[in-house]
């Protein structure tokens, strides 16, 4: 087993209606034609794993002015990361006892503006991005015309960068980190399985599952945030399956109870 550590950066929190994320949640009917809705917490985190070979920055959170006109208002009245002025990506890894220029590597896990808000601290720089071939056509696609998902944003991610794509259902570009293809939240969803060598094998499922009740009760989340249910559900089996062959830890999207016990798990 590789030696790799992992550390938890905690990049804030989004606050939004949990309908959108366990589909059905708040549901009008005739004995009940108003029903109470959640408007809950959600964490948006990053992980740095030290591995034998590189120092990795999975996911680059949010842009810090995402209140301030950066974000869509639409968009932003939605799903609302109220601390984003707080977290910039460089302070945040200042507070876990890293600098920019100790990133060897970022995994994007995929191009949602809550994900790869801090892209643009590597344009320019020869830091490897990696990313699944059938997510950055995607998030141009979708950036660049009215059609796709208005999740992604083109001033993420349209810079300079040095894009490495992978291909097929799983790779292995550092020891002991394996990228698994999980597609339904978006076509080019990348999750990991990371290998350590003291401790249990981590499962990450990222945005496949938001909060628990999308993993553990297959609860899909909102249409809104699928791109397409089918491969969701058949995600979710494969995702189990890994996680029962390998007894690993998951962890989750966004899901604050999850995100507050992984600080401390991993």
């Amino acid at each position: 087993m590789a030696d790799v550590d992992l550390t938890v950066l905690d990049r804030g929190r989004v606050r939004a209606d949990t309908n959108f994320v366990v589909d059905g949640s708040a549901v009008a009917t005739a004995s009940n034609p108003d029903p109470e809705h959640d408007y809950a917490a959600f964490a948006v985190w990053n992980l740095v794993i030290e591995t034998p070979e590189a120092t990795v920055l999975w996911d680059t959170g949010s842009h810090p002015e995402a209140g301030d006109g950066y974000w869509p208002e639409p968009l932003y009245d939605a799903f609302a990361h109220v601390d984003a002025a707080d977290h910039p990506l460089p302070d945040d890894l200042d507070a876990a006892g890293y600098d920019l220029a100790d990133v060897d590597a970022v995994v994007t896990s995929h191009l949602h503006l809550d994900h790869a808000g801090g892209l643009e601290h590597f344009a320019g720089t020869d830091v490897p991005i990696y990313v699944h071939a059938e997510e950055l056509p995607y998030a141009y696609f979708s950036a660049k015309t009215t059609e796709g998902s208005i999740a992604y944003l083109a001033s993420d991610f349209d810079h300079d960068l040095n894009w490495r794509v992978v291909y097929g259902e799983r790779a292995t570009p550092f020891e002991g980190v394996e990228l698994l293809h999980l597609p339904g939240h978006t076509p080019g969803l990348l999750g990991a399985l990371i290998h350590r060598s003291d401790n249990d094998p981590v499962l990450v499922v990222g945005d496949e599952a938001y909060v628990a009740a999308n993993y553990e009760e297959g609860r899909p989340m909102a249409t809104s945030l699928l791109w397409n249910n089918a491969a969701w559900r058949e995600t979710l089996a494969r995702a189990r399956e890994i996680e029962r062959r390998n007894d690993a830890y998951v962890v989750l999207g966004h899901d604050l109870e999850r995100f507050e016990e992984m600080q401390s798990v991993l």
